[in-house]
């Protein structure tokens, strides 16, 4: 199965025949476009539907839990992101609803899911190749044991690029070995759980293959091969012919042992007329095996924080970088404020934040961070943060910042406190590329004191955060120390779901000039900011009425002016239509205008790679000079993309004093999917602006992107798909090319984990050609396990013209031997005086007890139900044996016990009393793989 996406696609088919996929594929395909694929046979899969299908399930069946246990329906109002993230959340939670976090993390999953083809197209172990099961198995099994570790250090992002390369691998099994050729319908099992053997391999020494001179043989294996059971896969060469004599070929015109007796292939990834009823089983197979891997992995994080890797929590983070040197008490006060405010008065509403951070930095020291999601911890956090130390003017602000782009989700917004210039100038490369790759969103609050005046030169220290507030979006608010709490409502602004910007511009030289806007009918709580002095502006809504800056309770809303800050909050009863500000200054100033609303986009830009399965990856640094830029943009409306249509896409100058438009072309890949292609990409920094009709109301509505892009002659690429081990060196390869000038380049790297590194600090490049580079980093010994690095790579020309960079993320995992689940074993059922009639089940009840243990593996962490509405409870967790009694009411039939030890092995057992009159029923004590395989088979039936 190859990877189709515009994001990541190649033009590889699968469809889709299960009859148990058909409930999910609606909301599916509402989220994975197939526009690009030819449908056969009735409908196009591929390794991206099958995900999405798997994904969309999995989070359905975790949202219907949290539901019921929470006491309330689960009941979506339609199948769009936005509906399936409001029902999930449930009626307490009041407010606007963005589907676009959710949206975001289905599209990171998908996206390392298709650059397996691109950075892994030559390895077997990645797509079950060659015969290569026991890498492929390993690959999966360590890539389970990071994402639970991921998932319990709450780094969710590097969990999700993880699943989404295991997934691959897991359902390249079911497409390019002979499974289904040997009559298996359902997933092997074996795949997840390095405790069982792999059986029956072929050796590799013997023949498996006929030959196939037309190439499109039905089934080419060898009789003895399928009588004997023996498990084989396709041998794949792109750049040789060379295979062993007599072994199966993948196929293709891309595979050169195509060729080689025995031609032809055994690869199902497409649906031929030769293949249909193999090509359709493999689909229907590794689906319901994506789904026993999604279920292990629910069952080892929990509910709750599953759905948080898949991006689904109330609103976004309040993240606080603070200055706490001996001059910043009243600021820390200040902050400390607002955070309370934040806590108090979102608490149980939709805008409730879903995790606090907060970093302290000061000088020499910065951090630690602290991360909840509790908001009473962070009360006491915020209560013990002290101003003391300091001493010389700048402080470690950058490297405080660095550990918030690093630790927030992507698309944060970051609020830094301080009175002093940054001393830490040589972390602003690394500082901008992170703000760039995660889209986040920095806003400074700067304010004075005597000390840091005395030193003050022609360049404001402050200088270098407006130029940060500006690349990113945010805002830099320079006021007093008594205005800063006055200043602070920006945060409860932005502090809220479904934010979005609807126009942001700067101007430096200032000028009078006119801007215009559309607002349409969803946007609510609509905010004008203008930071600048010395200016004046007129306000004009679309029936032509207007306000000046002087009124500051006006026709069209409320002024309020702090600092260098004016903040206009439009009345409720706003114009939907073309609005018009007339600013006038000629000092530097800067206009954004925000608000609520599920209308809104995600984007990203990609570029075109080769190979056996070609596609477009997603562009990690910044887009290459003298070339189109090419970009997917996925529109989100409010009952999915459907109820949008876009009416242009173009780059922007935000910042240019002769403002350039660059138009692009766009091409509907559907379901909300559009890629968009800008022949001659802007001078200079840039967003991307969207202009389209709501269908729902029938307004014109703008959304514009908040962080800035530009363009390089340099690129760098490099990929990761293993973890760390604490203590052991891990060698990453990376390529620097140019297409400017040759010569000297200077490189350099960072990690937030200020982990020991080396590489080479030059190169000397040559036009065109790639230089391949080696970077070794070494996690010290002590470093827990789950612990994501997020490394920095940067490549700048020796005149300083040209850079470029590439974001990684590895993650460091300990090595663990312990990969057998917990054993749970039913002793007692007492349900004999369950009356058959369930009419009179209320009067009665019913009880179970239960033993588990981990023998001599790491121990049970934590035992729950994953069924049954009765009571559980057990005996202390660190004794051998534990004892677990189960009481439920008659009514209550069924219910299913879950063990989840140290390292996240999940073991459980189910039972039922349900009696139709038949025998009693019967007690199952089993281990986890078989009660998933039972799952599987009841939704297959």
């Amino acid at each position: 199965m190859h990877s189709s996406r515009p994001w990541v696609f190649s033009p590889c088919r699968l469809s889709m025949t299960s009859v148990l996929l058909i409930a999910l594929m609606g909301l599916a395909l509402m989220l994975v476009p197939t526009m690009a694929f030819v449908p056969i046979g009735g409908g196009a899969s591929t390794h991206v539907t099958i995900t999405g299908t798997a994904l969309l399930q999995k989070v359905r069946e975790t949202c219907q839990a949290v539901a019921e246990a929470a006491g309330h329906e689960f009941n979506p109002t339609g199948n769009s992101p936005e509906e399936l993230v409001q029902a999930c959340l449930g009626p307490t939670a009041t407010g606007e609803v963005s589907g676009a976090k959710f949206h975001s993390a289905l599209q990171e999953i998908y996206t390392q899911n298709g650059l397996v083809d691109r950075d892994f197209a030559n390895s077997a172990a990645h797509h079950f190749n060659s015969e290569e099961f026991l890498q492929g198995r390993s690959l999966i099994t360590d890539g389970m044991v990071t994402i639970k570790a991921n998932i319990r250090k709450e780094n969710f992002k590097a969990a999700r690029e993880t699943l989404g390369r295991v997934l691959h691998t897991l359902q390249d099994f079911y497409s390019h070995s002979n499974w289904v050729e040997l009559g298996n319908t359902e997933p092997y099992i074996n795949l997840i759980r390095p405790n069982l053997p792999l059986e029956n391999l072929a050796d590799a020494n013997i023949a498996t293959c006929n030959d196939c001179a037309s190439g499109t043989c039905p089934n080419p294996i060898l009789p003895n091969i399928l009588q004997q059971k023996k498990l084989t896969s396709g041998y794949v060469g792109i750049f040789s012919s060379v295979k062993p004599k007599g072994k199966c070929s993948h196929g293709g015109t891309s595979d050169l042992t195509n060729t080689v007796n025995p031609r032809g292939g055994i690869s199902k990834d497409e649906r031929r007329p030769d293949n249909i009823a193999f090509h359709d089983t493999a689909v229907s197979s590794a689906t319901a095996a994506s789904l026993q891997l999604l279920e292990d992995i629910r069952l080892a994080a929990g509910d709750k924080d599953f759905l948080r890797m898949m991006g689904i929590a109330r609103s976004s983070v309040v993240c606080f970088v603070i200055d706490t040197t001996g001059s910043m008490s009243d600021d820390i006060d200040g902050a400390r404020e607002v955070m309370y405010q934040i806590i108090d008065s979102k608490k149980g509403t939709q805008d409730e934040p879903s995790e606090y951070i907060m970093v302290p930095f000061n000088d020499p020291d910065f951090g630690p961070v602290t991360r909840t999601a509790d908001a009473n911890k962070m009360k006491r956090e915020l209560s013990n943060l002290k101003a003391n130390g300091g001493g010389d003017v700048p402080e470690m602000c950058f490297s405080g910042l660095q550990l918030a782009l690093t630790s927030a989700p992507d698309s944060s917004h970051i609020y830094v406190f301080t009175d002093a210039g940054v001393k830490d100038i040589a972390l602003k490369e690394t500082i901008f590329a992170l703000v760039r790759t995660t889209k986040s969103t920095v806003s400074f609050y700067m304010t004075g004191s005597s000390r840091r005046r005395r030193r003050r030169s022609v360049e404001s220290p402050f200088d270098i955060y407006k130029e940060l507030a500006q690349a990113s979006g945010g805002q830099a608010i320079q006021v007093s120390k008594k205005e800063l709490p006055q200043a602070t409502d920006v945060i409860l602004d932005t502090s809220t779901s479904a934010l979005v910007t609807v126009l942001q511009r700067a101007r430096n030289p200032g000028r009078q000039e006119t801007f215009s806007f559309i607002l349409d009918e969803s946007l609510k709580n609509i905010t004008i900011y203008i930071t600048g002095i010395s200016l004046s502006f007129t306000l004009t809504d679309p029936a032509g009425v207007s306000q000046s800056s002087s009124e500051v309770n006006g026709k069209l809303g409320t002024i309020q002016t702090v600092g260098n800050l004016r903040r206009i909050r439009l009345n409720a009863n706003k114009q939907t239509g073309t609005w018009k500000i007339n600013i006038v200054s000629n000092q530097p100033y800067t206009l954004k205008v925000t608000g609520q609303s599920t209308i809104s986009f995600i984007y990203e830009f990609v570029e075109s790679f080769k190979g056996p399965h070609p596609g477009y990856a997603v562009l990690s640094g910044l887009p290459l000079t003298g070339q189109p830029a090419t970009l997917m943009v996925s529109v989100i409306g409010r009952r999915g993309p459907s109820s949008l249509d876009v009416g242009s896409i173009a780059l922007v100058t935000p910042a240019a004093a002769a403002e350039a438009v660059s138009n692009g072309t766009m091409a509907d890949m559907g379901n909300g999917d559009i890629l968009v292609t800008v022949d001659a990409v802007p001078e200079g920094e840039f967003v991307l602006i969207l202009k389209g009709t709501d269908k729902v109301s029938n307004t014109e509505f703008q959304r514009q992107s908040t962080t800035q892009m530009s363009i390089s002659k340099v690129n760098i690429q490099a990929a990761v798909d293993s973890s760390v081990e604490p203590g052991e060196e891990f060698k990453l390869p990376f390529s620097v090319l140019t297409k400017g000038s040759g010569g000297q380049y200077h490189i350099s790297a960072r990690n937030d984990r200020d982990f020991p590194m080396s590489f080479p600090e030059s190169l000397t490049l040559t036009t065109g050609e790639y230089s391949n580079n080696t970077l070794t980093i070494t996690p010290p010994l002590s470093t827990e396990s789950g612990t994501d690095v997020t490394l920095t790579l940067e490549a700048k020309s020796s005149s300083g013209v040209d850079s470029n960079y590439i974001v990684l993320r590895l993650s460091v995992i300990k090595k663990i031997t312990d990969f057998v689940p917990p054993l749970c074993e039913i002793v007692t059922v007492l349900a004999d005086d369950c009356p058959r009639d369930l009419s009179k089940c209320g009067s009665f009840r019913w009880e179970l007890s239960a033993n588990l243990t981990d023998k001599n593996g790491t121990g049970i962490e934590r035992i729950f139900l994953q069924q049954g509405n009765g009571t559980l409870s057990h005996t202390s967790l660190s004794a051998p044996i534990i004892q677990a009694s189960y009481n439920a009411s008659c009514c209550a039939q069924i219910v299913e016990v879950v063990a989840v030890d140290e390292v996240g092995n999940v073991g459980k057992c189910y039972h039922s009393i349900v009696r139709s009159g038949g025998p009693p029923a019967v007690t199952l004590s089993l281990p986890l793989w078989f009660c998933l395989l039972v799952s599987v088979l009841g939704m297959n039936s």
